[in-house]
């Protein structure tokens, strides 16, 4: 089973779509998904200045970088 790893922000709130979206798909195409929530926004700016990115989600696929949610639709077109 591949495995993945998602950074996805859940603020009291507001949850960010593409990181729901992200999770579907890893859920719907068998991923074993360790995820891990940004519950606030300094967690949420801490994480994006720590990885050099400017949205959530952020996501690994057996320990490659994919990135954000777009990447991942590209990576399960060509690789699923």
């Amino acid at each position: 089973m591949p495995s993945a790893v998602i950074y996805r922000m859940i603020l009291p709130d507001h949850e960010c779509p593409f990181g729901r979206r992200a999770k579907e798909l890893l859920d719907e195409n068998g991923f074993d998904v360790e995820e891990h929530i940004l519950s606030s926004r300094e967690e949420v700016e801490d994480f994006k200045q720590e990885h050099g990115v400017a949205t959530t989600p952020l996501i690994w696929v057996d320990g490659e970088q994919i990135g954000g949610s777009a990447e991942l639709e590209k990576f399960l077109s060509a690789h699923v």
